[in-house]
């Protein structure tokens, strides 16, 4: 966060940065101190917006047509830093000649299949030199199928007309927007983009980061001091529980979890990785391997038995959160632990999570206070309507007193890659204890258990090295875990020592180490998280304070601070650069490059691994050496972003015939219902748009604040903040009540009429959005409680991270109070049957017409077979598709003016095994595929 400052001009789009991330915050202050340009782009006007040179306004949902329309006005008018793009970027390389765009296909890319509902990316794949076994370029970007001439048509559409209608954004706001970025790019300056859930919690949240990092490097703003698409992580270890992730599908360091039938085998896995040709680190992907096996297996694991790999499971398709919720309501699921985390209260549907924790036979909490996870069986609000009955529950509930952060050592790493030491202060009350600790002696108890067992199911855990050293008070020693996670030699003269960084790892078990990314952090046997030495030098770099994956470097891919020669771009912007003398990378910070590669090194084609880089190859850990513009791989839903409309959204999408995200992930149930989006009949019975946000008095779902008197008198009720227009138009007054009724659930909340929202006038039509915190929750312990705005919330979720869509939905407001009682669910049923909800409604994947593109649609019976296997944890994310659509200039044609039409006339036509146990955390749902991108 501290090379903000660095900054000349900062994008906060997707975040209120100065309430829910303050202590960041203050590197946003520091550069507007020295002159940077701050503009905050949201629906809603906060102490960001009031902080910042400029507040910006906009509908949620539609943050691709803005970004994609920089992107446009970037490339039409020659305004990208050129040398930058053209060394840097995958640019000038040739996409196969099958590729076809949603610019042909009427918003869908080449290779859908209507059979599984999936994306076959072959044809997104780059035109190879068979002869070189090299990508062919072509390095003046004028060939038809550069990235570079793709991304000019892809984005074409997407004008500063355009983003008015969709986003509700003026063309005078977006000059503003665009000649900001324009100016403080290039060699001189550069700019940097922060988001947070206001982005990722879309059905189309991973794209909108993609776009934004495209645009970014378009001008030359990655891996330079003060750029980069900055992401706001929600609390202070979310960045360390995706490295060593408490995630379905990932191993630490990034590593994918081996998938049944795919990657079964020790080659095939590795291979999925980064094979040896490949160019890049990524192809150290068996020393990456075999030490973090090594470092969880010891002596058992060797060469010979593949470090025991076979113990790893296999993953068999999704097993998210939402994906176990569906297994629980199916008793699918036995035993469910939940740490750090109040899904009750905090996730999706509140009212389905509560059902889905009676079917279990037993729960285990973890938590500082008895939240409503705990409580849901005796005062959740289905108990006061009758849908549960205490007596009826066989759930049994084991609650555990947890330490909080104050009360353990250990280490978090936060949003800028940093690990950070954190000392005990105090001992925890009582029977409460750390994590580290509960899991230590529960895996004593299980291997006590086993020890006798033959079930070879039951080696892994009796093979686990589980020998941690233990302190003065008995317990595990935090610094033995973090030495095992940096790693060590396992056998020669250096037996026993920590390594000193990745490339130090080796492939035949002599090196055992918990997380690639994080080796060096116990360097030397020093604890390198827990060193706090003020900056020395340039400022802002704090090389002695605390340790930043990969290697203490501070920025990544900062090969890209210095031009193709190894110099400086210029000399304010001087971050690492080549010394002819020296014959290295030198700097303010560690090079994130091989330290001895010339800039003017070519290297044999044949070679692979990071002997494979060029001089210029920027972007280690790329299979090309390049920032990806287009990417061929990684993002499952399409290779480059693409606007579609959130699926409750009453308004058209004039980009694309196709008017919602095709490949979301659903869920349809009779307690998940979706609200009549465009297109479908009685969509004016939810007629308003709610967006979820925090509060700084509050964290999360309320766990560690609703239970302190100081935080609790700060904000004591839940309320619902709504514009003078749209308190006007419901017949709500400041400070009375309000009922908001979605197909899912009806609450109530205090009515905050303010200015900080507005009525957006977009494509014709009046937008009113309603901001809810999610922070309250109800039951009997905590010193407020109040109904919960999540509870309103379907579960639509991005097909490539699982997150769910939190950020726009379709509800109804009323003046007064809610129902108590059955009466509750009469009234959101009442609103259900006004509405002609059934289970079909929204679950359209396909709204392309058959006889305007030529679509063959599927039947609602494929939908709903796709959607059962998706929400069982299948192989299929979800979808349903669509057959080949032909292209053409004429189809095109129509398209631009339909889109012109549109926005003229404001048109508005219309496997489960039984007895599973599973885990839940406070960043299940927080992944993203690292590959797909820079």
């Amino acid at each position: 966060m501290q090379d903000l400052a660095n900054a000349d001009c900062i994008i906060i789009q997707g975040s209120n940065m100065a309430e829910c991330h303050p202590v960041a915050f203050q590197w946003v202050i520091e550069a507007k101190l020295r002159g940077a340009r701050v503009i905050h782009v949201d629906p809603r006007f906060s102490r960001t917006s009031a902080l910042a040179d400029k507040y910006i306004s906009t509908r949620a949902g539609g943050d691709i047509v803005l970004l994609g329309a920089l992107i446009n006005h970037v490339l039409e008018n020659n305004l990208f830093f050129e040398e930058y793009v053209k060394h840097y970027t995958n640019a000038s390389t040739l996409i196969s000649e099958d590729y076809q765009d949603p610019e042909d296909l009427d918003g869908f890319f080449s290779g859908f299949d209507p059979e599984t509902g999936t994306y076959d990316t072959s044809s997104w794949q780059y035109e190879m030199d068979e002869e070189k076994n090299l990508p062919v370029r072509d390095e003046t970007l004028q060939h038809p199928r550069t990235v570079f001439q793709i991304l000019k048509r892809h984005f074409k559409r997407y004008t500063p007309e355009v983003v008015e209608k969709v986003c509700g954004v003026s063309q005078e706001d977006f000059a503003y927007i665009a000649e900001s970025i324009v100016k403080n790019s290039g060699r001189d300056k550069t700019t940097a983009f922060c988001y947070a859930v206001g982005w990722t919690q879309h059905t189309g949240g991973a794209q909108f980061i993609r776009t934004a990092s495209i645009l970014q490097l378009l001008m030359g703003n990655v891996g330079r001091p003060g750029s980069g698409i900055l992401a706001l992580r929600g609390h202070a270890n979310i960045q360390g529980s995706t490295d060593i992730p408490a995630l379905f599908h990932i191993l630490p360091g990034y590593l994918p979890m081996p998938k049944a039938g795919v990657t079964d085998t020790w080659e095939t896995y590795l291979d999925s990785v980064g094979t040896k040709k490949q160019k890049g680190f990524w192809a150290k992907s068996e020393e990456f391997t075999a030490s973090l096996l090594k470092a969880w297996w010891g002596e058992s694991a060797t060469k010979e038995n593949n470090f025991h790999f076979d113990y790893l499971p296999r993953l068999t398709g999704a097993h998210g959160t939402y994906q176990t919720l569906q297994l629980m309501l199916q008793d699918k699921v036995d035993g469910y632990f939940v740490l750090g985390q109040n899904p009750a209260v905090g996730s999706s549907n509140g009212r389905l999570h509560r059902k889905a924790l009676s079917h279990l036979k037993w729960l285990v909490v973890r938590d500082f206070n008895m939240i409503e996870t705990a409580t849901f069986w005796k005062n959740g609000p289905e108990i006061e309507t009758g849908e549960l009955k205490t007596e009826d529950i066989d759930t049994e509930v084991f609650f555990m007193p947890a330490a909080n952060h104050t009360e353990k050592a250990g280490s978090f790493t936060q949003t800028q890659r940093m690990v950070q030491w954190r000392h005990q202060a105090v001992t925890p009350p009582g029977d409460a204890e750390s994590e580290l600790q509960f899991f230590f002696d529960l895996g004593n108890r299980i291997r006590e258990a086993l020890k006798d067992s033959d079930d070879p199911r039951d080696r892994p855990v009796l093979d686990m090295t589980w020998d941690y050293p233990l302190d003065e008070h008995g317990e595990v020693d935090a610094e033995a875990v973090i030495r095992e996670i940096n790693g060590y030699y396992t056998e020669g003269e250096n037996k026993g020592k920590p390594l000193s960084k990745f490339v130090d790892m080796k492939a035949d078990g002599s090196t055992a180490g918990g997380c690639w990314i994080y080796a060096g952090v116990y360097a030397d046997g020093i604890n390198h998280a827990a060193v706090r030495e003020p900056a020395d030098g340039r400022p802002y770099t704090e090389r002695e304070w605390g340790w930043v994956w990969p290697a203490n470097r501070k920025i990544l891919y900062n090969r890209a601070s210095a031009d193709p020669e190894g110099k400086p771009w210029s000399p304010e912007k001087a971050w690492i650069w080549w010394d002819e003398d020296q014959e290295k990378w030198v700097g303010h910070d560690v090079p994130d490059f091989p330290v001895g590669l010339n800039p003017k090194a070519r290297p044999d084609a044949t070679v692979g691994g990071p002997a494979a880089l060029a001089g210029d190859d920027a972007f280690i850990m790329q299979p090309d050496g390049k920032g990806w513009l287009f990417a061929p791989k990684g993002m499952i839903d399409g290779p480059i972003p693409t606007h579609y409309e959130p699926v409750e959204s009453k308004l058209p999408n004039i980009m694309y015939p196709q008017q919602n995200q095709p490949t979301r992930v659903v869920m349809p149930r009779e307690e998940n219902l979706t609200a009549p989006g465009y297109g479908e009949p009685l969509q004016e019975v939810y007629p308003y748009v709610f967006t979820t946000y925090r509060l700084t008095e509050h964290h999360t779902a309320g766990g560690m604040s609703r239970w302190l008197p100081y935080l609790a008198e700060l904000q004591p009720e839940m309320f619902a903040e709504v514009s003078p227009e749209l308190a006007e138009e419901v017949g709500v007054k400041n400070g009375e009540w309000a009922t908001l009724i979605s197909p899912r659930a009806a609450i109530e909340a205090r009515v905050l009429v303010t200015k900080r929202f507005k009525p957006l006038n977009v494509n014709g039509h009046t937008v009113h959005q309603i901001g809810l915190p999610y922070h309250w929750g109800v039951g009997e312990d905590a010193i407020i409680t109040g109904d919960g705005a999540n509870d309103l919330l379907g579960i639509t979720m991005d097909p490539n991270t699982g997150i769910q869509d939190s950020k726009y939905s379709s509800v109804a407001m009323i003046p007064g109070r809610r129902p108590r009682g059955p009466e509750l669910v009469d009234l959101v049923e009442k609103y259900q049957r006004e509405a002609g909800i059934t289970l079909d409604t929204g679950m359209q994947r396909v709204t392309v017409p058959a006889k305007d593109a030529g679509i063959e649609e599927t039947s609602p019976e494929q939908d709903a077979k796709v959607a059962e296997e998706t929400t069982r944890g299948s192989n299929s994310p979800g979808f349903t598709g669509i057959a080949a659509s032909k292209p053409g200039s004429k189809e095109a044609q129509r398209r631009a003016d339909k889109v012109d039409e549109d926005t003229e006339t404001g048109s508005n036509g219309q496997d489960g095994e039984t007895g599973r146990t599973s885990m839940v955390n406070d960043n299940s749902q927080a992944s993203h595929d690292e590959n797909g991108g820079v």
